[in-house]
C-alpha cells in the first residue's frame, strides 16, 4: 500500500502504515540494533542511542552524514533529522503483534522526494521479510516499481 502523502501546515507528510504479527521489541530491535540496522538499511549505523544522539547514513564515497536523534522512547518512538527532514517511527502494541506507523516530515518537495518514499517503502517490505524470515528476490525490481508509483502521486499533490 503506498504511503499517504500531504500538504502539511510546514510542508508535506508521508504516512506508512504496517501491522506486522510480531512483538514491539521485536521491530524496534530492526530500527536500533546495527546488526539487524544493517539487514534492511546497510548505509545506517546507530552511533549514540539517545535523543540528541547520532545516526551516520554512509554516503559510500568516504563521507558520512550525521543524522540527529530528536525524539527517542525506547521501545515505541524514534525520530531523527533526514536533510532538512524529519523521519519519525512509532510502534504500538496490538492484541496479535504491532502496529508501525512511519512518517517523514518533508520540507520541500524535490525531484529527489519520489526517491526517497520508494526507498522507505521498500525498506519496510524487507523488514516484513526478515520478521517472517523471508528474503526479497530483488530490492532493485521493488523499487523500481514503487519509484514510478510514488512520481506519480508527488505529481497528484504538487498539480493540486
Amino acid at each position: 500500500m503506498l504511503a499517504k502523502v500531504e500538504r502539511a501546515e510546514a510542508g508535506y507528510t508521508a504516512r506508512f502504515e504496517h501491522h506486522w504479527n510480531h512483538s514491539v521489541q521485536e521491530v524496534w530491535s530492526y530500527l536500533t540494533d546495527n546488526e539487524k540496522l544493517a539487514k534492511w538499511f546497510t548505509e545506517l549505523h546507530v552511533e549514540e542511542l539517545r535523543e540528541g544522539g547520532l545516526i551516520k547514513f554512509n554516503m559510500q564515497d568516504g563521507t558520512f552524514e550525521e543524522l540527529t536523534i530528536v525524539e527517542l522512547k525506547i521501545p515505541s518512538v524514534l525520530a531523527y533529522t533526514w536533510g532538512d527532514d524529519i523521519v519519525h517511527f512509532e510502534l504500538d502494541q496490538e492484541p496479535n503483534g504491532c502496529r508501525l506507523v512511519l512518517t517523514e516530515k518533508i520540507k520541500t518537495i524535490t525531484p529527489h522526494t519520489p526517491r526517497d518514499l520508494a526507498g522507505w517503502h521498500v525498506c519496510l517490505e524487507v523488514i516484513s521479510a526478515l520478521l517472517d524470515g523471508r528474503t526479497i528476490d530483488s530490492r532493485k525490481e521493488a523499487w523500481n516499481k514503487w519509484y514510478e508509483k510514488y512520481v506519480q502521486e508527488i505529481q497528484k499533490i504538487t498539480n493540486q
